[in-house]
């Protein structure tokens, strides 16, 4: 996703960290989301990329041919819960009959329309969804009155919320760290070694980042936010500070995702996660 999660990419990349440790990365965003990112995994598009946890265990479980390589922030994920900014709905509790607006099917704002409905007692097989891939594509969706609600990361949408666009009714924390990297199988046996270079690479720029007072204003300069809400995000962010995952995250996120009936059958760790081929995880 085009967002202030990349900036310890956009580091290591544009800086020129991972040439020296002779990987050679191109970052490409996907603004329709991981449904996409997941797509262009199976296709081998792609090597390597960040997907939404919840996302990236719920395409394994749809027999995915990536594995899960790290943990790419330990903190969950913060999404706020819209409505256009004219709407009658002032509360989370109002929403249960209302259309979500989704990126795709298997994006994580469709699945995090499912957890919303859990926390609230909401029959989730009385949910309603209309597709509208990018960010963009949700405010078009508002205003053409085609949907009521729509789950997507807190800071990435407050400038829609400060112009008026959009009007937060609540939050919701997801029950699990936010980010995961993946891999491709084919990476994971012929490129293993840049794969655990370029991971180790991101997770010691990512604790720069977090610990350089200047990345507050460069974020904000390249991805359009106010200065005090990324001081804010950066605050209550933990990244991921060496290539590790443990079984348990993927344990709570297959329970959830099953309770939920979106997948069939339990994800083990064993199959998610790509111990085999990075020993040492």
């Amino acid at each position: 996703m085009p967002e202030h999660f990349n900036w310890p990419w956009q580091r290591v990349i544009d800086g020129g960290e991972l040439a020296a440790l002779g990987v050679a990365a191109r970052w490409t965003d996907f603004p329709d989301g991981s449904g996409a990112m997941i797509a262009a995994l199976e296709e081998d598009r792609l090597d390597v990329a960040m997907l939404l946890t919840e996302a990236a265990v719920a395409g394994i479980a749809r027999r995915g041919r990536y594995r899960i390589v790290s943990l790419y922030t330990e903190s969950p994920l913060l999404w706020g819960v819209h409505v256009p900014a004219g709407s009658a709905f002032t509360s989370v509790d109002e929403l249960r009959n209302a259309r979500f607006a989704i990126s795709r099917l298997g994006s994580g704002s469709h699945l995090m329309s499912y957890v919303l409905a859990r926390e609230r007692g909401w029959p989730a097989d009385g949910l309603r969804f209309v597709t509208v891939k990018t960010l963009e594509g949700a405010v078009a969706a508002f205003e053409a009155g085609e949907a009521d609600v729509f789950l997507w990361e807190k800071l990435m949408t407050k400038p829609l919320v400060d112009a008026g666009k959009f009007r937060r009714v609540g939050e919701l924390a997801a029950p699990w760290p936010g980010f995961v990297a993946c891999a491709t199988a084919r990476a994971l046996t012929e490129k293993r070694d840049a794969v655990r270079a370029a991971i180790e690479g991101v997770c010691r720029a990512a604790a720069r980042v977090a610990a350089d007072p200047s990345s507050p204003a460069a974020i904000a300069a390249r991805y359009g936010l106010r200065e005090p809400d990324v001081a804010e995000w950066l605050r209550t962010t933990r990244w991921a500070t060496r290539p590790a995952i443990d079984d348990a995250v993927v344990e709570r996120v297959s329970e959830v995702l099953r309770e939920l009936r979106l997948v069939d059958a339990p994800v083990p760790p064993s199959a998610a996660i790509a111990r085999e081929a990075l020993p040492g995880l």
